[in-house]
């Protein structure tokens, strides 16, 4: 065959003939003949579905040994994985029809909203606008080579690592877990800002445990190589994650740091759950001491964040974790179901109000043009259903505040949950609107306040206090 005017003859490799793709067309085409040539010389094997992931196929007589080594295969379970170790309480959720707003009429739309307005009415819920940064990223930031999108995520990760400077968080001789982790860029841009801090030689001890249930392509935690500095991933599910039990903890025994940017949902409350609960060191003869006397009912009402804690204080320094996505929220890992109890709410409501906080950014989200466009940049929130979006039931400008509302009274729940745990904790704006309308940072570090409030003083309390 001739091409451009030379006559070139077929390439043999292996059993297959090849022949030289013409100019300007792409690989694919010769690939896709190959394999068509390859089926055609098997014979009677053919390409079937991979039964244990469908999105590859397999030729037939090679289907036994591709499943001893297919990537999807179940895997021997690490120590630390403990079947929905941080999985709330189903009560009331078993038999709830999930429904979705267009299903509810005007009437019980109106009611949704009156209950709304009245449990957050007693809550004085101030929200700090707190727009923080770092020099480490200063430069990045500086960097005209970065697109719109990725200087977002930076502004972000500057903002989360000035939060936790502010409260003494950012420092040597603890463990960092960085929750939903990704490629690990927050866990990457801590350990460049410790390297700038000087500390004495017996605190320059570091861990970071990188927590993602998905493989992660172009990850940089491979990148840290420095001596005393240890960068783990764990891959599992942040439902069966039992902190308790993870090697590395146990060896070192570090007070730990949790962090998070944007953790969609439920990851949130098992995260918080995962932190707080399941995170002391089992295999001590002894538990880890107590800050505070706390029961089902305590809160500390006091939720000005103080000094930088102490790093002998307790197995959790304290957590900075940025929230999103409340409308994946599920009520049996909501951390909150009894704070919800206490102002006369229950599953249903709770359903209710996860749908209608995506009002708060449906109608100001990109188009699916200005979406495409972001692909390779790690779009991080997931969309609400188009079902939960109600024509003609108030104005957008009502819909949005309404859905903000019912996004503060989700995090007002875990607010009442972490204060259970003996800390105190606060939200606040950590970055503008114009760089992610998921704007909102929960921050905690341990109380310095023993409670001894009843639980009628504390339903009050939780009422009264001034998040900001």
């Amino acid at each position: 065959m001739k091409i451009f005017g030379n006559t070139t003859s077929s390439l043999s490799i292996g059993r297959l003939k090849i022949r030289p793709a013409i100019r300007k067309q792409g690989c694919q085409q010769a690939e896709r003949g190959c394999e068509q040539i390859e089926n055609q010389e098997e014979g009677s094997s053919q390409r079937i579905v991979c039964p244990l992931d469908p999105k590859h196929t397999v030729s037939e007589n090679k289907l036994k040994k591709h499943l001893k080594k297919c990537n999807s295969r179940e895997k021997p379970k690490p120590v630390y994985f403990v079947k929905d170790i941080n999985t709330g309480s189903a009560d009331g959720d078993e038999l709830l029809h999930q429904m979705s707003l267009c299903e509810y009429s005007r009437t019980e739309l109106e009611m949704l909203v009156d209950k709304l307005k009245a449990a957050i009415s007693g809550l004085q819920s101030n929200v700090d606008d707190r727009v923080l940064s770092h020099p480490i990223l200063q430069e990045e930031l500086s960097n005209p080579k970065n697109g719109e999108s990725a200087h977002k995520h930076l502004k972000q990760q500057s903002s989360i690592l000035g939060h936790l400077e502010e409260l003494g968080l950012l420092g040597w001789g603890r463990c960092f877990v960085e929750f939903g982790a990704g490629r690990g860029k927050l866990s990457h841009w801590i350990h460049e800002a410790l390297k700038t801090q000087d500390h004495p030689r017996n605190s320059r001890d570091l861990q970071l445990l990188l927590v993602e249930r998905c493989s992660t392509r172009f990850k940089v935690d491979g990148k840290h190589q420095d001596a005393g500095v240890q960068f783990e991933r764990l891959q599992v599910d942040i439902q069966h994650l039992d902190l308790g039990k993870v090697p590395l903890l146990l060896q070192k025994k570090p007070p730990l740091v949790g962090v998070g940017k944007h953790l969609c949902g439920a990851a949130t409350d098992l995260a918080l759950r995962c932190l707080l609960e399941t995170s002391g060191f089992r295999e001590d003869s002894e538990p880890p001491q107590k800050r505070l006397k706390t029961s089902d009912q305590a809160t500390d009402t006091d939720c000005g964040l103080g000094p930088g804690p102490d790093p002998s204080s307790g197995p959790v320094l304290g957590l900075a974790v940025a929230l999103c996505c409340h409308h994946r929220c599920e009520w049996r890992h909501y951390v909150g179901q009894q704070f919800f109890l206490q102002q006369g709410l229950g599953a249903a409501e709770f359903s209710a109000f996860c749908r209608m906080s995506s009002w708060a950014t449906c109608g100001l989200r990109p188009t699916n043009q200005d979406r495409s466009n972001q692909r390779g940049d790690e779009e991080e929130h997931e969309p609400a259903e188009e079902a939960d979006t109600v024509n003609g039931f108030l104005s957008t400008g009502e819909r949005e505040q309404l859905g903000r509302l019912c996004k503060l009274l989700i995090d007002s729940g875990r607010l009442h949950f972490i204060r259970t745990k003996g800390f105190s904790c606060r939200l606040s704006r950590y970055v503008d609107p114009q760089v992610t309308l998921e704007n909102i940072l929960l921050t905690a570090v341990p109380s310095t306040k023993p409670t001894t409030e009843s639980s009628t003083t504390s339903t009050s309390a939780c009422r009264e206090t001034n998040l900001s």
